[in-house]
């Protein structure tokens, strides 16, 4: 692995990942497993942790489990890290297991926020939780961040406390709460931690350690790239660009840049002023989307009452060297040996797939990865994938040579970037692909169609399937590369996210027409029929997204009959703090656009009869939602798809009489 030193990206300088000086506790050497009790650290020869994680999530050693990656990260630059998982949070004993920690807690609610781990769309307490031994449900309490660093400063007092994960990630300022629907302050207030390290947070994770490892003082970590804070006041020397109010000028153009001078951070409305006035929430959401690119962005800052929550520009991207280092550390791959047999789902799910590439340019506004892992795709390299292939042929049980997935957050952006780096620099898009794919976005699909040869032909690989979401108005502009994906990586079906069929909701998703989605469908048919084999797409769908009428359900009902699909499971749109759908929900305004007097009104179907209306009609062929689907179209004047007939949505019910 290269040792660089004072590297630079776009200007942005950086110390590369591992080439810190290694703390000296680093002569312990390598853990099996990182410890979850006293009897494991004493058999490393411990005395202390210099680390404590705090997770909601069973501790399994793979580098798709954030607390397992953000241990061995730090592990690598010589640290002693211990793993306290699903703790008793009625008490405080749990969290005393490992005693205190000599550097800081990190916590993290796990891989999913807690309260979608917890409940649908329709606020149902979910049966299980896939990311618990044998599934078992209530392991973790709502909104497991605050109640897991509320119990730590009860337990410990002073010792450092760190926030991370996707909960408090996309929790980082005042942020509408669909469970409680509600607006509620930045996570930071509410857990009292110290810092919040948001996004893919090594690079902040690795600088907080050194940093209270040579003494320095949780309360001087101020300036960290990818971190949020608190002050009492906005630091001396900087110049406050207002943007409190929907209306005043943006900095948005392609070639805005900030003026010489006294460093500039940029004030949202205060948590009071979102609070009260929803259109102030979708005008800060706004200016949050449009402050995202680690090469332009300035500190955001957003007034608690007396306090300020501080955000730091977002991260820096890892280079390749550095995915592949965090990567290729020597996770074991499997739960920890306390949990014996018991099957965890999500490590099921992925135990023989291979992440590939990290942040998605797509920006779906009901999609949460761009807010969390940047815009900018971040990828490893191909002798890094084939190791990992190698290793779970090596190691990793139950393996029969069938790789399930080599993706990300989606199957085909590997290797996509910005043609001209200087303007990916000044750029403020909030998608690189919507309206239209950017002309300056190198779409070439070749090295992902290289690195799926490669990884075809190592040793003891039987199949390699696809199980990302593969983004369809990329693939139509490589055919070869549909071809490839029909022809040897799909297992007979293939999952494709349209989401909608007309183009309002669309729209307010940000997400392609139909048309492109045709244009795939009918590319992958042809080349699954080339290759003699019968594969179907399976398509998802969201209902009840922000802009969705009700006979915009009714188009897309008849658009699935006429295609003859039927969709088993259905997804509900669920407003996930910080996406700019949720901003729409909650304010029924466009935040994709400038927000002024005057802001373009969205229509937000609410509700739980007209939620449960527009899942009904994507499951116009249970005969379970005929009753409610009949008395919809009858009201909308859609006689016409009740009966007997080809375009037919509904048959007729017992004794029913046409629509006068």
């Amino acid at each position: 692995m290269p040792v660089i030193w004072g590297a630079s990206i776009m200007g942005q300088s950086f110390t590369h990942l591992f080439s810190h000086k290694k703390y000296w506790a680093h002569r312990f050497g390598v853990a099996p497993v990182l410890p979850m009790s006293r009897t494991e650290m004493d058999a490393l020869g411990w005395d202390v942790c210099d680390v404590i994680l705090v997770t909601g999530d069973a501790y399994v050693d793979h580098p798709s489990f954030g607390a397992a990656l953000i241990g061995r990260v730090l592990e690598a630059q010589g640290f002693r890290v211990g793993i306290i998982s699903q703790p008793d949070w009625q008490g405080i004993e749990a969290f005393t297991a490992l005693g205190a920690p000599a550097l800081f807690f990190g916590v993290t609610a796990g891989n999913m926020d807690s309260m979608v781990n917890h409940y649908t769309a329709e606020r149902r307490i979910r049966s299980d939780d896939a990311y618990t031994p044998a599934g078992v449900s209530g392991r973790r309490p709502d909104r497991a961040t605050i109640v897991y660093a509320q119990r730590l400063r009860e337990a410990f007092g002073p010792v450092p406390i760190i926030l991370g994960g996707i909960e408090a990630s996309l929790r980082r300022v005042a942020h509408f709460d669909y469970w409680s629907e509600k607006v509620r302050r930045s996570i930071l207030l509410d857990s009292r931690a110290d810092l919040l390290a948001f996004g893919s947070a090594e690079r902040a994770v690795v600088e907080i350690a050194h940093s209270l490892a040579t003494g320095e003082n949780v309360a001087q970590l101020t300036q960290i790239r990818g971190t949020a804070i608190t002050l009492p006041a906005v630091p001396a020397g900087w110049q406050i660009v207002d943007q409190t109010t929907p209306g005043r000028a943006e900095v948005e153009a392609a070639g805005a840049a900030v003026e010489p001078g006294a460093p500039r951070a940029v004030r949202l409305p205060s948590y009071d002023a979102v609070r009260k006035e929803a259109l102030f929430y979708a005008h800060a959401a706004r200016v949050l989307h449009v402050e995202s690119n680690p090469f332009n962005a300035r500190p955001l800052v957003q007034a608690h009452g007396d306090k300020e929550v501080w955000l730091n520009p977002p991260p820096l991207p890892l280079t390749t060297a550095e995915m592949d280092g965090v990567y290729d550390l020597p996770y074991s791959r499997r739960p920890h040996p306390e949990y014996r047999d018991s099957r965890i789902a999500a490590y099921e799910m992925i135990r023989h797939s291979v992440a590939i590439t990290r942040g998605c340019f797509g920006g779906c506004t009901f999609c949460s990865i761009t807010e969390h892992s940047g815009r900018i795709v971040q990828n490893r390299s191909p002798q890094s994938i084939v190791h990992e292939i190698e290793s779970i042929r090596e190691t990793v049980p139950g393996f029969t040579g069938v790789i399930t997935d080599l993706g990300g957050p989606t199957a085909n952006m590997y290797g996509m970037r910005c043609k001209h780096l200087p303007i990916e620099a000044r750029c403020r898009r909030l998608s690189c692909v919507f309206p239209r794919v950017c002309n300056h976005l190198g779409t070439s699909h070749a090295p992902l169609i290289d690195l799926y040869r490669r990884a075809r032909a190592v040793a003891g690989v039987k199949k390699i399937t696809i199980g990302s979401g593969v983004r369809f108005d990329l693939a139509v502009r490589s055919p070869e590369y549909v071809r490839e994906l029909a022809q040897y990586h799909t297992g007979g079906y293939l999952k494709i996210a349209p989401e909608h069929s007309e183009g309002g909701p669309l729209r307010l998703m940000m997400k392609p027409g139909i048309a492109e989605f045709e244009r795939f469908r009918e590319m992958f048919e042809r080349f699954s029929a080339e290759a003699g084999k019968e594969q179907y797409i399976i398509p998802y769908f969201i209902a009840g997204h922000p802009g969705t009428r009700d006979e915009d359900m009714v188009a897309l009902a008849v658009w699935l009959h006429s295609h003859d699909f039927r969709p088993d499971q259905v997804q509900a749109f669920l407003p996930t703090p910080m996406s700019l759908a949720t901003a729409m929900y909650y304010s029924g305004s466009n935040p994709l656009r400038p927000l002024g007097p005057q802001p373009e009104s969205v229509y937000v179907p609410k509700g739980h009869n007209q939620r449960r209306l527009h899942k009904a009609f994507l499951r116009y062929h249970d005969p379970e939602n005929w009753p409610v689907l009949r008395q919809a179209l009858l009201r909308m004047g859609r006689d016409d798809l009740i009966g007997g007939g080809k375009r037919a949505l509904v048959p007729r019910g017992p004794g029913s009489a046409r629509h006068p």
